[in-house]
């Protein structure tokens, strides 16, 4: 990881590289991407970059560690102690859905990293199912969810998240994949309500804890009847 800038002018310039970065590898991939596209559109120079950032895989990898850690941060920053297990699910969903349409970018630039640097994908998703495993085991224990186990539990939602984001944030009430000219380009600036709606209800039913079945009269059977 490059040293962190010294000065607030510092930083700024480290984030213009890292904001140019994001739209140069969503718009021409890792391999067509250059340190020259990326320093063209952040407004310095490539020696500029170099204070920076030691090679072009080397900013790959610190923009998914910051995509990362920025939709993490928006996926949690709403939920308070009050809440309940389901309620903070619908939090950190309507949060994860905000900054996938303000960054639909994330999409390619996660999936480049299965081919361009397999640890950063890795890291991605098990920085995200850690949190998620934590909460899991604790609405567990206070018998907010049913008996599952948190892990199976967080990698599936992880991934309800990310196709019903990609079908309906990234792609719009079309239902096809954005304009191949303009990948940074959202699909709708919210998720529709009913789709939503529907989602968390899936989610509701699969996390719901079990309510133990009310015991009925059944009728004697004839032995029984007999017997009597």
């Amino acid at each position: 990881m490059s040293a962190a800038p010294r000065t607030a002018k510092g930083e700024r310039t480290r984030r213009a590289l890292l904001d140019a970065a994001e739209a140069i590898f969503a718009t021409h991939g890792y391999s067509d991407a250059s340190i020259v596209r990326i320093t063209e559109r952040a407004g310095v120079g490539q020696g500029t970059f170099y204070l920076y950032f030691d090679s072009k895989l080397q900013i790959f990898e610190e923009l998914v560690d910051d995509l990362n850690r920025r939709v993490r941060h928006a996926m949690t920053e709403r939920a308070t102690e009050s809440m309940t297990r389901i309620e903070r699910e619908r939090e950190g969903f309507r949060g994860f859905f905000r900054f996938t349409a303000e960054h639909p970018a994330l999409y390619r630039i996660v999936r480049e990293a299965e081919f361009v640097s397999p640890r950063s994908l890795r890291l991605h998703y098990t920085r995200i199912v850690e949190g998620y495993i934590d909460g899991l085991e604790g609405a567990r224990e206070r018998g907010e969810i049913g008996d599952i186990d948190p892990t199976v539990a967080a990698w599936a939602l992880m991934g309800v998240g990310e196709m019903i984001g990609m079908r309906w944030v990234l792609w719009g009430d079309g239902g096809e994949a954005g304009d191949a000219a303009d990948p940074l380009a959202s699909g709708t600036a919210e998720i529709p309500d009913e789709v939503f709606d529907q989602m968390m209800q899936f989610i509701e039913n699969a996390l719901r804890a079990q309510r133990p079945s009310v015991a009925t009269d059944a009728p004697a059977s004839m032995s029984e009847q007999k017997g009597s």
